[in-house]
């Protein structure tokens, strides 16, 4: 089977089972209709996918392939353990996605293609796939260029690639975990209500929780919240400027980076502020 039927076959996977769980048990009320927020969604996926094939495909995994025989990189000019290169290559992945996610809120010109992402008045796991395709190519060139200075084989480049998608739909998903079990999981991964707060449209709240997969860089690098102050029936998801769903239509999402910001006025959370 091949690397790109495998992700799929794993994607469907994951997107069947989590979307069942989040039907059974949802964690808020809809603002927007599903079929609206999905067609979006599932067309930025799809031209996100286009963009890659177009362009770069799947680089990363071919990348780590001629690196393994050029025996480039890191790993594959040190006498370690297979098992420890493959530990500590997925670890060291899933630090530099994190260190993106940061980086991509603190450049100005990063931030306006990820702020695509944060556009959306709901979250659940069609969120895990919105974001605009500049990004992720960036995003795919990025981890082009760690594979090969690291020389991380092949094998965990894809095992690390299909657990980010199953992880993207998983943390986005509108899904009620019992309290016992989202606090017990979240000691290492990244779950639903600790992702949510990163969504709220509080900007301090919106700069913390980085992580997509493990949660543990966002409690040592600093950037860890518990909860959202509003709680998460209470909090507004979202950007202040971008509140409008009449402004968010698929190719307006296009075009959001090469476009001035929404003006405050325009912006009914704001007004309502004023008054």
């Amino acid at each position: 089977m091949s690397e790109t039927a495998l992700r799929l076959l794993i994607f469907v996977a994951v997107f069947v089972l989590v979307a069942l769980c989040e039907h059974a048990w949802p964690r808020r009320p809809r603002r927007q209709t599903r079929a609206r927020r999905w067609g979006i969604n599932l067309g930025l996926l799809g031209i996100d996918i286009l963009a890659q094939r177009l362009t770069l495909g799947a680089a990363a995994l071919g990348m780590a392939l001629y690196a393994q025989a050029q025996g480039w990189g890191l790993f594959n000019v040190q006498s370690l353990p297979v098992w420890l290169t493959a530990v500590a290559g997925f670890l060291l992945l899933d630090l530099a996605i994190y260190l993106q996610h940061r980086l991509f809120h603190v450049v100005p010109l990063f931030w306006r293609l990820h702020l695509v992402h944060h556009t959306d008045l709901d979250l659940d796991l069609s969120s895990g796939f919105r974001f605009h395709p500049l990004e992720i190519l960036l995003s795919l060139l990025y981890k082009v260029a760690l594979v090969a200075v690291l020389g991380i084989s092949p094998l965990v480049v894809l095992v690390f690639e299909a657990t980010l998608s199953a992880a993207a739909l998983f943390n986005h998903a509108n899904l009620r975990l019992p309290l016992r079990l989202d606090a017990w999981l979240r000691w290492l991964l990244v779950t639903p209500d600790m992702h949510r707060v990163h969504h709220s449209v509080i900007p301090a709240e919106t700069n913390s929780n980085y992580g997509f997969f493990i949660s543990l860089w966002d409690r040592l690098l600093g950037s860890y919240r518990e909860q959202p102050s509003a709680g998460h029936q209470g909090m507004t998801i979202g950007l202040h400027e971008y509140q409008r769903e009449d402004r968010l239509g698929l190719m307006q999402l296009v075009l959001i980076p090469f476009r001035a910001p929404e003006s405050e006025v325009s912006n009914p959370a704001r007004s309502e502020d004023r008054r």
